[in-house]
């Protein structure tokens, strides 16, 4: 499976990705290992969606900051 993933950050930003593991991604995440996101802790997990052919996983994480954006 993939996994597809929005987190929220302290400072109110979203931050997509995706992974197989998501529970390994998410303890990256809150242990300041992954880049984007380490000077934005705590993280929260606010939905996920799950995928069994990886290319749809990825087509789908590039789809959503658009739709985060808008109003």
């Amino acid at each position: 499976m993939w996994y597809v993933y929005i987190l929220k950050c302290s400072n109110n930003t979203y931050y997509t990705g995706c992974t197989n593991n998501l529970d390994d991604r998410l303890a990256r995440h809150r242990k300041g290992f992954i880049h984007y996101t380490k000077d934005k802790l705590p993280v929260e997990l606010i939905t996920y969606t799950a995928f069994s052919a990886k290319y749809k996983a990825f087509e789908f994480e590039k789809y959503l900051p658009g739709l985060l954006l808008r109003k």
